[in-house]
């Protein structure tokens, strides 16, 4: 029976069969080690005898083999076991030199990116890639845990929507059977519509933007969280929900899991179980007496402004999480409920430096709802919307939530430089393979 090499130290002195592929080969002092990777790790083996020594001759990492064999403890080894008294079955051969070395760090300098995505399907099988994607599952394991245990029932959306059901230009448009369709870009008409079902509701998904950038925060195809929750009493609650959200899960992703990110050399959180709260005057303001540079009249927090603002509310109030709250009106969507008329009920979520979510009360009121559609040039008569407003005319609570970037949440909690670098297979302006 196989048994993964993580189990191994509970077999000392027993013979095991094990199944993986070969991750290393070397020759020691007239021995052969290799390294057998699995999904439970990489276990060292030793080979003696010649007739076994001469069945990996020729062939390179990524040959499936299967290793029997009596475990012993061995300190030095990767796992602190390994295998002795080997036989060993070659299952697939590869006979091809490796395209990477893949039992060395993969270079992640910008120079060097083209390179790693380009042999990406190879390259994920490093130890140290791998593990930046086991994390990325983790954190979107402790994020449903944390919505189910409050309540939230997750949805799934259609990505293949009317033309600009939102609006905007940057739609990946295409051809419906004769009708003109777009890929979404976010589930928002939809999951508004849902909370009207199931009061708090979540997705996970793909969105689509046709953003002509090239910039380490974008790409064409990202993974998002979007949450909706009805009946909230404020805006505050929003933020509570999405503050509690955060830093549940990097605790969480900390105290459960500290060795696989020890091990990606990934910064250790500075948080509060509550986020400080800075209105985006007031960061304008600060950024300004700081470094002399007036940026009152951006509309927008700039990216200089958003890492500035948070190294200094990690200094001054022990948080690397903060919210810039009051957007301006400049920035309101069509379904965002508006505060006065100069700021909206909405608020950005940043992390070390970039901004992870924007998470807004909506305009639940049909009447005021419709106003601000055609404010917007948005027709009330298009077909695209009839679903969406009918669930107004039929009664939605107050509501609101977020669109949170899962690439770049994970992007953060690791300490990578690139938002590409936290997807297994990125999308922008320039690559559409692998």
């Amino acid at each position: 029976m196989r048994i993964l090499s993580s189990e191994l130290s509970r077999h000392i002195g027993d013979t095991v069969h094990l199944e993986g592929w070969l991750h290393k080969k070397r020759l020691l002092g007239g021995l052969t080690f290799i390294n057998l990777r699995d999904r439970g790790g990489i276990v060292q083996a030793v080979i003696k005898e010649k007739q076994e020594v001469d069945k990996l001759k020729g062939l390179h990492t990524g040959t499936v083999l299967a290793l029997d064999g009596k475990a012993q403890a061995e300190p030095r080894a990767p796992s602190g076991v390994e295998l002795h008294d080997v036989k060993l079955n070659v299952l697939v051969p590869v006979t091809s030199e490796p395209l990477i070395e893949i039992d060395k760090p993969l270079s992640h300098k910008p120079d060097n990116l083209d390179t790693l995505f380009e042999y990406r399907a190879i390259g994920l099988r490093n130890q140290f890639e791998s593990r930046i994607f086991l994390v990325r599952s983790i954190l979107l394991k402790l994020i449903r845990e944390f919505l189910y245990s409050h309540d939230f029932v997750e949805i799934n959306s259609p990505k293949l929507v009317a033309n600009a059901a939102e609006g905007g230009a940057e739609v990946f448009k295409l051809d419906y059977f004769g009708k003109t369709a777009s890929l979404a870009q976010s589930p928002q008409l939809y999951k508004q519509v849902m909370v009207g079902v199931f009061e708090r509701v979540f997705e996970i998904g793909p969105a689509f933007r046709a953003e002509p950038s090239a910039t380490t925060r974008h790409v064409s195809e990202v993974t998002m969280l979007d949450i909706e929750m009805a009946f909230i009493r404020d805006h505050e609650e929003v933020l509570t929900l999405i503050q509690d959200l955060l830093y549940s899960v990097l605790t969480k992703v900390w105290k459960e899991h500290g060795e696989i990110l020890r091990g990606l050399n990934a910064p250790e959180p500075v948080l509060k179980p509550k986020f400080p709260r800075y209105s985006m005057g007031q960061i304008h303001r600060l950024y300004e007496q700081a470094n002399n540079v007036d940026m009152s009249g951006e509309i927008d927090l700039t990216p200089d402004e958003e890492r500035w603002i948070c190294e200094y509310a990690k200094e001054h109030d022990g948080s690397e999480a903060v919210f810039a709250t009051d957007l301006p009106r400049s920035k309101m969507k069509f379904y965002h409920m508006a505060k006065d008329e100069n700021t909206v009920f909405s608020a950005d979520l940043l992390f070390r430096g970039l901004e992870l979510a924007t998470c807004p009360q909506r305009e639940h009121r049909y009447d005021q709802l419709v106003e601000q559609m055609q404010a917007a040039g948005i027709s009330t008569d298009d077909p695209a919307y009839a679903f969406y407003l009918q669930a107004f005319r039929h009664g939605l609570p107050p509501h609101g939530g977020c669109g949170f970037g899962i690439d770049r949440l994970v992007e953060k909690v690791v300490g990578l430089g690139n938002i590409k670098e936290a997807i297994l297979f990125p999308r922008d302006i320039n690559r559409l393979t692998p």
